[in-house]
């Protein structure tokens, strides 16, 4: 018998997502699971923070803020609600929604997941978390859990964990696993599928100021289609989906504790209005080790912004370079960056002005707190003419440093805590394959044929997408029509992405060729210093690094434009 199709939905994509949409997504239309992600490397190491504070904490309380409305919502409509808000205490969070639900007069057995936290191991860190897979999340779920909790797993774990309770898959069902993971890559950044942060927003007639959470429609053997509940806001297009695809992922080979997806086999198909199907996924055997996140206190930083305008920026800034020269040597880094936001002959002071910004990172928070402070505010009537700043230095923040290190699968204790206090061990995977990148990418096809070319920007052409692994930084390029991956797949080489971001010019960069998806996907090593938390760069997370390739001019043929 073959069984029905599950439909599981996404309400978050952070923590801090739009509060009301998980109300949104329970009364919007039909579904059997909600979801909801609300961890990134720069979560764990805030919520380790707060546990430091209070043992107690370390869950996300948005979550159960939401259950306070929500609850009694999901219970009525039959929805099991699976979410990884538990974070560091996920024991502590199916304590509080438990006491929630009594108070609210909700019958729901809720469970949740261990075996993630491994700060035992690593005493020297705040948070210490092995990305587990979805079947302790299956185990819950088999075993009458309504609402299910996790620590650490991976974002798709969220997805293929109901979907293996669902349709009794087995650990060895990579290509259906493999299926799951992807639908689970494209929910789980919430509304990225429905037209948020999306390169092409403003083409057509789409309203994207409040995009609606996208669901998956999921069948037995791994396919599914994307969509999202009518009336909602935004729209799902191949366009949208291939973008989040492409979000925070390497070569064609995406691994995980469950399987490997292989993402160079995934093909997209506009399936109506709103609906995007995604079929043809292989999957490999999972790597033979788990990934741990560690996040520890790095030291403290501070930062000034000083405003130059009109005449001389560049004089100005050497002076006030010159100025803190002394108070700067007795820290350990400080960095300097002009940000030339200024025009000739302005007609405003703001457009008149450029951005001088310091960043100082130290052990000690005295040498990045009073110290700069003190000497920089110094300068008020000292300095270049019209000083001022954006705001005054503070007395220095803490920040955070990433590393991810590998433990074997059998490392790791994976128990599924189930709702009447019953623990069930989660076996790791029999089957493993140690992880390579394909050698070779795929033959290209013959290029375009020569012709007249404009120079214009690459983002005329192509979407991109981009975030943050770490320190690594991926860039997502794709385009919407054969001709157009013709020129892309000859032209934006590793020689020619470095030459349109300098900033990547010594940095190791690798490129993975996807032609189902008529995309390039490359990988920038180490231009996130330590991770976000480290906020080494400008754009500390890589958001906007594909909006400035699209921005960069190059050749392009005149036929395609």
């Amino acid at each position: 018998m073959t069984l029905r199709t599950l439909r599981i939905g996404n309400a978050s994509g952070f923590y801090g997502d739009r509060f009301d949409a998980m109300r949104e997504m329970l009364t919007g239309g039909e579904l059997d699971v909600l979801t909801g992600d609300y961890l990134a490397e720069l979560t764990m190491l805030i919520l380790g923070r707060d546990r430091l504070k209070d043992p107690g904490a370390g869950y996300a309380r948005t979550f159960l803020r939401q259950l306070e409305e929500c609850l009694g919502l999901a219970h009525e409509r039959s929805v099991k609600i699976v979410t990884n808000a538990g974070a560091l205490n996920p024991a502590g969070l199916a304590d509080a929604i438990r006491q929630l639900a009594d108070r609210l007069g909700v019958p729901v057995r809720v469970a949740h997941v261990e075996g993630d936290d491994l700060k035992d191991r690593h005493p020297d860190s705040l948070a210490a978390h092995a990305y587990l897979g979805g079947f302790g999340i299956a185990e819950c779920l088999k075993g009458g859990a309504d609402v299910v909790v996790t620590g650490r797993v991976t974002d798709a774990a969220l997805v293929t964990g109901p979907a293996a309770a669902h349709f009794g898959w087995r650990p060895t069902d990579h290509d259906r696993l493999a299926g799951a993971v992807v639908a689970g890559h494209v929910l789980e950044c919430g509304t990225q599928a429905t037209g948020g942060n999306y390169a092409f927003f403003a083409e057509g007639s789409h309203d994207v100021r409040r995009p609606g959470f996208p669901l998956a429609e999921l069948h037995e053997d791994g396919s599914c289609v994307i969509t999202k509940h009518p009336g909602s806001g935004g729209f799902v297009d191949v366009g949208t989906v291939t973008a989040q695809l492409l979000y925070e992922t390497g070569g064609a080979r995406y691994a995980g504790p469950d399987v490997t997806a292989r993402l160079d086999t995934v093909r997209l198909t506009q399936d109506g209005p709103d609906r995007v199907r995604i079929e043809g996924v292989r999957g490999e055997a999972p790597p033979p080790t788990l990934k741990v996140g560690l996040n520890r206190l790095g030291g403290f930083r501070n930062e000034v912004v000083f405003v130059l305008t009109g005449l001389g920026i560049e004089a100005k800034a050497e002076l006030v370079k010159g100025q803190l020269a002394e108070a700067l040597g007795k820290v350990a880094e400080a960095r300097w960056e002009l940000v030339r936001t200024d025009r000739p002959d302005a007609d405003t002071e703001e457009t008149a002005s450029a951005l001088l910004r310091l960043v100082v990172r130290d052990p000690r928070q005295e040498a990045v707190g009073r110290v700069l402070s003190g000497a920089a505010i110094e300068l008020a009537l000292a300095s270049y003419p019209g000083f001022h700043v954006l705001a005054p230095p503070g007395k220095g923040s803490p920040y955070g440093v990433f590393e991810d290190v590998y433990v074997p699968h059998g490392a790791v204790d994976h128990v599924a805590v189930l709702h009447d206090g019953r623990r069930i061990p989660v076996a790791p995977p029999q089957d493993t394959l140690v992880l390579e990148d394909l050698l070779t990418e795929p033959p290209a096809s013959e290029p375009v044929p020569d012709g007249p070319v404009r120079r214009a920007p690459l983002g005329l052409l192509a979407g991109a997408r981009s975030g943050d692994k770490g320190g690594n930084a991926n860039v997502g390029v794709w385009v919407r029509t054969d001709e157009e991956w013709r020129w892309l797949a000859h032209t934006l080489t590793v020689d020619r992405f470095r030459e349109l971001l300098p900033e990547t010019r010594d940095l190791a960069v690798s490129r993975h060729v996807l032609p189902n998806l008529r995309a390039l996907n490359f990988v920038v090593e180490g231009i996130l210093g330590a991770g976000v938390a480290a906020q080494h760069r400008f754009d500390p997370q890589a958001k906007a690094l594909g909006e400035w390739l699209r921005s960069r001019h190059l050749d392009i043929p005149e036929a395609l434009l």
